[in-house]
């Protein structure tokens, strides 16, 4: 079960990188279709760890979300959950020992702050600058910490895409 709940997450994602490189290709900026409908931010959360379950456990991690006061909201939880799945399945991929932690904190009635925090090695700086491209050609690696991302540069650069069609941006810190 484990073994395809492996083989389950991982055609998602590539089914979403899939359909990352299409819209791209197509030069769109409209990457969420429809208009905010009312959704549940714990399952949306839940979704999402559940996914990434089977990664955390092969690498002997442990994945914890912390959920909002109010959890029902109006938004795109597709373009949410696509985010939130990225970043998280990012933090996973660079952290060798640990945990990552997804929670929320109300910024105003009407909007939420979501935060993945990992216990990784974090980004070296000549590699910040190019995080966000897409495209990218090479691998980035610094010195004996043998840091690394994928070549492609799809993921994150979508991330910011879609938050930006949900009037929403991505930051991060190291």
């Amino acid at each position: 079960r484990q073994q395809l709940r492996l083989i389950y997450s991982a055609s998602l994602g590539l089914s979403s990188l899939a359909t990352d490189v299409i819209e791209i290709a197509r030069l769109r900026d409209q990457l969420a279709d429809g208009d905010p409908i009312p959704f549940s931010v714990s399952e949306v959360l839940e979704g999402v760890v559940q996914m990434v379950r089977p990664i955390a456990e092969e690498k002997g991690l442990s994945v914890k979300f912390a959920l909002p006061s109010t959890d029902q909201r109006i938004g795109m939880p597709i373009a949410l959950s696509r985010v939130l799945l990225n970043l998280v399945t990012n933090a996973l991929k660079f952290t060798d020992s640990g945990s990552v932690e997804v929670s929320t904190r109300p910024t105003s009635l009407t909007r939420l702050e979501f935060s993945v925090r990992d216990t990784g090695r974090g980004i070296p700086e000549e590699a910040q600058t190019a995080l966000f491209q897409p495209f990218r050609r090479s691998q980035v690696r610094a010195g004996r910490s043998g840091f690394f991302f994928s070549g492609t540069g799809l993921g994150l650069a979508m991330c910011r895409k879609l938050l930006g069609v949900i009037d929403s941006e991505l930051k991060f810190e190291t």
